[in-house]
C-alpha cells in the first residue's frame, strides 16, 4: 500500500560502502521517467552519477548540506529545462519524489540535495558548480541531487502523534475536525 511506502520513507545520510545492482537503477530510473508533468512536456533530464570521484566532487556542490553524498553509491540529478515548460520546478520536483519512493521500496536510503537557488561559494551558485561539472548545457537548470544508497543507519517511521495535522484545514481555513 502506498501509505505504508510513505510512512517508510526517512532521509538517509549514511551508506554502505556496497553499489547497488543495475536492476535496481533501472527501476529508479523508470520510477523518475514516469512521473507525471504538466502537460506531459516532461521537461526534466536526469544524470545517473555512480562514479565515486565524481559523486565525491558532487559531494562539495555547496557548503552546508551536501557532504554525506560521498558515502552515497548513487547520485541522481535531477535537472529541467525552463524553456520546455513554465513548471519546471514541479516537474523535477515530482520526479525527484519518485525516485526517493522507489529507493525505498527496494529497501535503499534516499535524500534529497537542494542546489536550486544555493550557493557553492561567493562567486558561484551550486547549480553552475553542478553544471560545469557534469558538462550540463547551458539551457538545462539544476534542480536537485538525489543521495541513494544502502542506509547504513535505520530509521524509524514519525509517529503518527507526532504528524502536523494542525496544519490541515476542512472547507476553510481555520476548520479543523
Amino acid at each position: 500500500m502506498f501509505i505504508d511506502l510513505a510512512r517508510k520513507r526517512r532521509s538517509v545520510r549514511r551508506y554502505e560502502p556496497r553499489p547497488i545492482e543495475p536492476e535496481k537503477i533501472d527501476r529508479l530510473i523508470e520510477a523518475a521517467i514516469r512521473a507525471p508533468s504538466s502537460r506531459g512536456l516532461r521537461p526534466w533530464e536526469f544524470i545517473v552519477v555512480s562514479d565515486p570521484q565524481t559523486i565525491e566532487q558532487l559531494a562539495a556542490a555547496k557548503p552546508h548540506g551536501s557532504s554525506f553524498l560521498k558515502g552515497a553509491a548513487l547520485a541522481v540529478v535531477v535537472c529541467a529545462d525552463p524553456a520546455k515548460c513554465d513548471v519546471w520546478v514541479e516537474d523535477a520536483a515530482i520526479a525527484a519524489i519518485y525516485v526517493h519512493l522507489a529507493a525505498t521500496d527496494m529497501d535503499l536510503g534516499s535524500c534529497w540535495i537542494q542546489i536550486r537557488e544555493r550557493k557553492h561559494d561567493s562567486a558561484r551558485s551550486a547549480a553552475a558548480y553542478v553544471g560545469e561539472l557534469l558538462h550540463l548545457p547551458p539551457q538545462l537548470e539544476v534542480e536537485a541531487i538525489v543521495a541513494v544508497g544502502y542506509p547504513a543507519e535505520e530509521k524509524k517511521p514519525h509517529a503518527a502523534d507526532t504528524l502536523p495535522y494542525d496544519k490541515v484545514h476542512y472547507e476553510k481555513y481555520g476548520r479543523q475536525a
